[in-house]
């Protein structure tokens, strides 16, 4: 549901020099590369450029090795052994993977289905890689649609299987896979001798964690959407993950009407009334499984969602560029 294109709103602003603080000079480093189809960038604050570069290239090594284990796309993957099996049998997978999958049932069941890892059934029916011309045939859309449904992926704790209940039914992790591949490089990271910071940004899915070279700190500027290249506030992140949706680069538009690329997977159409969501948290899978389920729950009920959970914020703009808030979200603004 998500990609790098759809995740441009937010800017990460980084010192990359050797600085002193606190007495020390550290060393801050920063790759850029593609993973999971996406743009990462890896930064890694440490004593020194060795130690850096040694926690940036464990991180790369992490989000290749959970790459392996969600993509869809490769045949090979336990993710897409489920796919095959759907309606035939049970798939036993890595008990990471069982667990990923048992989170997601979770978000489903909070979000009321607004999230759900079954959406990928619809992948046959939208394009938004400028081919579609119109609107697709809506009984294409039902049966696709028919395909979704979180509550029949069945999980078997005892033996860590996965099981989609009817063929034709197929699971993906666009909306949460990159923040959970986020927190797992993160979680190497600063484990690792001679670490005292970093970050990692998973194409706009951001977690950042202990000191900054730069004395100012880890600090994500948030871009005016109402005028491009200009900044409309800024936030400063400490131990934090900040995810962006949006349909900004993807999206198609029919009979003078805007359709983002995120689909509601209640009713197998886009969304519509939202152009980002941006989601604050300790914890960037959950951010990120958030993030699409505020773009699909809507202004009102997103953020009735958002406000009633603890420690987590959001801002939403909407398709008339009206920027709107949850009620602690401290947004310093230009």
């Amino acid at each position: 549901m998500n990609s790098f294109f759809s995740k441009i709103w937010v800017l990460f602003v980084v010192a990359i020099a050797v600085q002193p603080m606190y007495g020390q000079h550290l060393s801050a480093q920063k790759k850029v590369l593609k993973l999971m189809g996406s743009r990462f960038e890896i930064t890694a604050v440490a004593d020194n450029d060795t130690l850096a570069w040694a926690a940036i290239n464990a991180g790369i090594a992490e989000v290749q090795r959970i790459e392996n284990i969600i993509s869809s796309w490769d045949p090979k993957s336990q993710t897409s052994k489920i796919n095959r099996m759907a309606g035939l049998r049970p798939v036993a997978v890595d008990r990471e993977l069982y667990d990923l999958v048992f989170r997601a049932k979770k978000i489903s069941r909070l979000t009321g289905g607004a999230f759900d890892i079954s959406f990928a059934s619809m992948d046959r029916i939208w394009h938004f890689d400028g081919t579609m011309t119109e609107m697709p045939a809506p009984e294409k859309v039902a049966a696709a649609r028919a395909k979704i449904n979180w509550q029949n992926i069945i999980l078997d704790p005892a033996d860590h299987t996965v099981f989609l209940k009817e063929k034709g039914m197929k699971i993906g992790f666009g909306a949460i896979g990159k923040g959970y591949a986020a927190n797992r490089a993160k979680a190497i990271m600063q484990n690792m001798k001679g670490m005292h910071g970093g970050v990692v940004n998973a194409s706009g899915d951001l977690i950042t964690w202990g000191k900054s070279a730069d004395p100012n700190g880890w600090t994500v500027k948030i871009a005016d959407p109402k005028e491009k290249g200009k900044v409309l506030g800024w936030l400063p992140v400490q131990d934090m993950a900040i995810v962006t949706s949006g349909d900004y680069e993807r999206f198609v538009e029919f009979g003078g009407k805007r359709y983002a690329h995120i689909i509601d997977p209640r009713t197998g159409y886009p969304t519509t009334g939202i152009k980002s969501v941006t989601i604050v948290c300790p914890d960037t899978e959950l951010a990120d499984a958030l993030a699409t389920s505020v773009f699909v729950l809507g202004k009102k009920q997103g953020l009735e969602l958002v406000n009633k959970m603890k420690g987590i914020e959001c801002l939403i703009v909407t398709d008339d560029n009206d920027i709107v808030t949850s009620e602690n979200l401290k947004l310093n603004y230009y």
